[in-house]
Parts: structure tokens; C-alpha cells; sequence
């Protein structure tokens, strides 16, 4: 199996804060057990007898031509599950291949084809996608042929090796599979290492200014805010993969929100709570750099919050003062928002409230859990051969070494977080408010950068690319290889990285149209952005000789205190 390969995968399917993940709170095996949709399944199978009498009758037929092994029946040559040439060349496990893929198809073909509505086809899809998942043969200790070889290999160390990790991971949160080893990072001495200092602190966030390292650099400064569920070190990841990196590099003046992580006794930090902290963090940008406008990116859940923000500053007659918005794999429009939109509804968003209200967070091991089951073949049963039947150690990777360095949800924000998602609140004008001003979308009329990632399985593409309708100036939307975050760690050094986009503007209502005119870009997007946010960078400036000033004095080296929260 090739590393790099798989590696690589899981980063796409690792994830931050999805808005509707938000019963995680009641464990991952809510959302494994059969419910309703079951019994709406069967009854839309029923209303359709031949169909179903006729997928039952062609796989009866396909079983049988392999058990006399006259079956073409065969793996996708890119499934790396049955890789090994044992699974052709053997008999035995040839058929118990093909056996899995005719059952598989089948089982597909029936709820593709029962007629159930968004919610319940997704459900379900879920379900089956996890059933299929673990019955492969590949995960059989009995079948696979990389845990006999181990065997033969190791002479039977690899079991030992294997069941103590299987029980290492069994013993604490999330219990699923290790990704990376334990210790395979420092954050500031491998990641999270680009020169600069902390300039102001408060009980909810760290402000971290990075020096400059080219002679003049764009007026206006850029605020990068993080998701609130993360650590903020995705942007500034091992050298030459790190956004910060790179955006000092191309001669702006970079600033990030490094976030607390909560716990009981930050309950009560809601949506206000993190948009007064962007609001002073802004402020504090402005008086250091000494501009009057500060460009922002803000990633995931930190870009519904830094949405929200601009549409107060709008009604508080102070939007004036962001030069941009950049809002990366944030999505703003709910409706049928993912996999993870499916199993949210008044019932259970009451139950998961309940849950954190009563510890006072969200314990972010217990998203990392649901995050790992909605991508099972690379999150889950990847790991269990590579781990337990092998007995390795899994490769270390930067991107996920950040993932498991999960962190914590405040009880309010969580709760706020629900309500946001059951409403869809952010579609009609005044029907959520940010410190007490009604938000309005379509009143944010600044320049606006929006990047998403086509195989993103957490905030789809087609959702991100609503916003395009929401906000009230012109807007780029950027399509991005890969998935949730490996679509925004994506540096000019990536031979495969490429992006869709159009012409300012140019962004049709419905999200087919965009991709069907959309032109490829070959090459990252960070450089298209870095163009794009000097042209409303406010022309060029000497640049500062010292990180801070007078009123916010460096308090600490990057990446200061709070990233080192457990």
C-alpha cells in the first residue's frame, strides 16, 4: 500500500466543525442503528415489486455464475482494499471478492431505487455505506493477505503488535483507529513554526502577528480566523505546506485567531462571544498596522461566525472597514448541507443540547468519532488493517496529526450552532443576530473570496457555492481539488493541485451551470488568492521593522499558549 497515497486520502476526508454535526454529542452509534428510514425503505421496495424481484433474481443469478467461477465480477482496478494479487489469484478469495461487490451493488441499486425522499435516501446511503465498509473481505483476519503475510513476515509478532494497539485505542476517546503516531509532531518545533508573536490575548483568543520577511508588503493586513473547534496551526503546517508561510512570503502582512480551548467554565461563550472576540481582534489589527482596513479568511465554522460579524458591521455602519472576505469550505445555506444534515431534527438537536448543557462543551474526540465514520474505507477499516492485522504503525502526516489534536465546543455555542442549522437562519434576512444586529447577508457588499473542495464530504461544494447568492458584492467562487482540508492546505508545490473558477460575477444560480462553464486552473489557489488580495490590498508600504505596537506589546513567540491546550 502506498502511503503517500493513503495518507493523502485521509486528509481529504479529515475534518473540522460541519454546522449540522452538532449531535455528535449523542455518540456515532445513534447514527449506525437502523430507525424509520428503514421501515420507509421497505415500504418504497414494496410499491415496487418487480424492480425489487428483479435486482433479488439477478444477483441469485450472479452468485451463482461465481460459484462455478464463471463470473466477471471485479474489483475497480483503483480500489487499493484488493490490491494484493492473492485476491485474483486465489480461488477462494477471488470469489469472496466478487460475492462482495454482487451484494454490495445490489444493496445500492435498492435504495437508489426505492423512491425516498433527501433525508431518508441520506440516512440510509449512510448506513448501507458503513455495513458495506466493514463486511469487505480485506478486513477479515482470516482473509486478508496482508495479515498473513505480516504473519509469515513477523513470524506472528505483528498480532501482538496488533492487539495492543487495538487496545490502546479501545482504552481512551475517539475509539476509533489511530491515524498517526502518538508524538510523530511538536507544534513549535515541526509545525506551527513561522516566526512571530503573540500581540494580545484575551480569555477567548490569542492574536498572532507574523514577521514580515519581504522589504514592502500590501497596506492592508489579513486576519485569518480559524474554525472554533480547531487548533489554528492548519494554516501555518510544516514549512512549505503552511498558508501563512507562504502569504508572508508574497509580501502581506498576515495576522491569526488563535482560539482558546474551552471548557466548563466557558459554557456560556455563544456566537456573540466569538464575534465580539473577531470584532476586537479586527480592532487590534487596524491600530497595529496602522490601516484603516483589514481583509479577512475566515475557514469553516470561523466563517459562518465572520460572516455574521460583517453583516453587523454593516448595520453598525462600519464595513467599511474590511477590505475582503474570504470564506473557505463555510457553508451559509443549510438546506440539504451534507450527509451530516440528514440525521439532525428537533429531537435529537434537543438531546444533544441537553448532553453538552450538562457537561458544558462539546467534547471535539467525540466529533473526531462521527467525522472518522462518515469516510469508513479511509478512516476506519484503512487503519484497522494497516494497525491491527499488519501491526504498523500508521505513516506520520501532518494534516492528521492536526485533526486528532481535537479541541472543545462551549455548551452555548453548540447550542447556537443547532439552532442556526434547524432554522437555516442565515437564508432570510433578520432571522439571526450577531451582537444584537439582525444579519443580512445581501448588505454584505464587500469584495468576497469563497474556496471550496469537490470531493468535500463534510460541507459540499454545491452548498458553499450558494453563498455566491447570499452576499451582496462581487464574489469569486474557487473549486478546489480534494476534500474539506486538504482543499485548503493546497501549496503551489503540489504538482496535483488545480482549481475551477469563472469570471467576477459570473455565478449562475444553480451550481451545474457554474461547473459546466467554469475554466480549469492548473496550479493552487493560494497563489490565486494572494493576486487577488493585492489588488485590494491598498497599494504598498514599507515594511514594519517590529511585530506589535506600543498599546500591543509582543507577549510571546508564535504560536503562543493557547495551541498548547489540552
Amino acid at each position: 500500500m502506498n502511503e503517500e497515497v493513503w495518507t493523502e486520502d485521509a486528509a481529504d476526508a479529515a475534518g473540522g466543525l460541519d454546522l449540522l454535526l452538532t449531535d455528535a454529542a449523542l455518540g456515532v452509534w445513534r447514527r449506525l442503528r437502523p430507525d424509520s428510514s428503514l421501515l420507509r425503505l421497505a415500504g418504497g421496495l414494496a410499491r415496487r415489486p418487480r424492480f425489487t424481484v428483479r435486482q433479488s433474481a439477478q444477483l441469485a443469478a450472479e452468485l451463482g455464475r461465481i460459484t462455478a467461477g464463471r463470473s466477471t465480477v471485479a474489483a475497480d482496478p483503483r480500489d487499493r482494499r484488493f490490491a494484493d494479487p492473492a485476491w485474483q489469484d486465489n480461488p477462494f478469495l477471488r470469489r469472496s471478492v466478487q460475492a462482495y461487490l454482487a451484494a454490495a451493488t445490489t444493496a445500492e441499486t435498492l435504495v437508489a431505487g426505492a423512491g425516498l425522499g433527501w433525508r431518508d435516501d441520506t440516512r440510509l446511503k449512510f448506513l448501507l455505506t458503513n455495513l458495506i465498509a466493514a463486511a469487505a473481505p480485506s478486513n477479515n483476519p482470516l482473509l486478508s493477505p496482508v495479515g498473513w503475510k505480516a504473519v509469515i513476515e513477523t513470524g506472528g509478532e505483528n498480532t501482538v503488535r496488533g492487539l495492543r494497539n487495538l487496545a490502546a485505542d479501545a482504552a481512551t476517546a475517539p475509539r476509533v483507529p489511530s491515524m498517526v503516531p502518538a508524538g510523530a509532531f511538536e507544534v513549535g518545533k515541526d509545525l506551527a513554526i513561522t516566526p512571530g508573536g503573540v500581540v494580545h490575548a484575551t480569555e477567548v483568543f490569542e492574536l498572532i502577528q507574523y514577521q514580515p520577511v519581504t522589504e514592502t508588503v500590501h497596506r492592508y493586513p489579513l486576519l485569518i480566523v480559524p474554525p472554533m473547534i480547531n487548533k489554528y496551526y492548519i494554516v501555518d503546517l510544516a514549512p512549505g505546506r503552511s498558508m501563512v508561510e507562504f502569504l508572508v512570503g508574497q509580501g502581506h502582512q498576515v495576522f491569526v485567531m488563535s482560539w482558546r480551548n474551552p471548557d466548563a467554565r466557558h459554557r456560556d461563550w455563544d456566537l456573540d462571544t466569538y464575534g465580539g472576540a473577531l470584532v476586537e481582534a479586527l480592532a487590534a489589527v487596524r491600530t497595529i498596522s496602522g490601516e484603516a482596513k483589514t481583509s479577512v479568511c475566515a475557514l469553516c465554522s470561523g466563517g459562518i461566525m465572520a460572516s455574521m460579524v460583517a453583516a453587523h458591521l454593516g448595520v453598525a455602519g462600519q464595513l467599511d472597514q474590511v477590505a475582503s472576505l474570504c470564506l473557505g469550505v463555510a457553508v451559509l445555506d443549510q438546506s440539504q448541507a451534507g450527509t451530516a444534515g440528514a440525521f439532525i431534527d428537533e429531537k435529537t438537536a434537543a438531546a444533544a443540547m441537553a448532553v453538552s448543557g450538562a457537561r458544558g462543551y462539546l467534547d471535539g474526540r467525540t466529533l473526531a468519532e462521527v467525522f472518522a465514520w462518515l469516510r469508513p474505507d479511509d478512516l476506519i477499516w484503512n487503519y484497522w488493517v494497516n494497525n491491527y492485522l499488519a501491526g504498523r504503525t500508521p505513516p506520520a502526516f501532518d494534516i492528521l496529526y492536526w485533526n486528532a489534536d481535537v479541541t472543545r465546543l462551549p455548551a452555548a455555542l453548540h447550542h447556537d450552532f443547532i439552532r442556526l442549522g434547524l432554522a437555516n437562519a442565515l437564508v432570510t434576512p433578520g432571522a439571526a443576530t450577531m451582537l444584537g444586529s439582525p444579519v443580512d447577508l445581501g448588505k454584505v457588499d464587500v469584495d468576497a473570496y469563497l474556496i471550496a473542495g469537490i470531493t468535500d464530504h463534510l460541507c459540499p461544494w454545491q452548498s458553499c457555492y450558494r453563498t455566491t447568492q447570499l452576499l451582496g458584492g462581487p464574489v469569486k467562487f474557487v473549486l478546489s481539488t480534494s476534500g474539506h482540508i486538504a482543499a485548503m492546505v493546497n501549496p503551489p508545490t503540489n504538482p496535483k493541485a488545480a482549481f475551477r473558477t469563472a469570471p467576477a460575477g459570473a455565478n449562475p444560480a444553480d451550481p451545474g451551470e457554474f461547473l459546466a462553464t467554469a475554466t480549469t486552473v492548473p496550479g493552487s489557489w493560494w497563489t490565486d488568492y494572494s493576486s487577488w488580495l493585492a489588488e485590494r490590498g491598498g497599494g504598498e508600504r514599507k515594511s514594519p521593522r517590529t511585530l506589535g505596537r506600543k498599546a500591543y506589546p509582543v507577549r510571546s513567540a508564535a504560536p503562543g499558549t493557547y495551541v498548547h491546550d489540552r
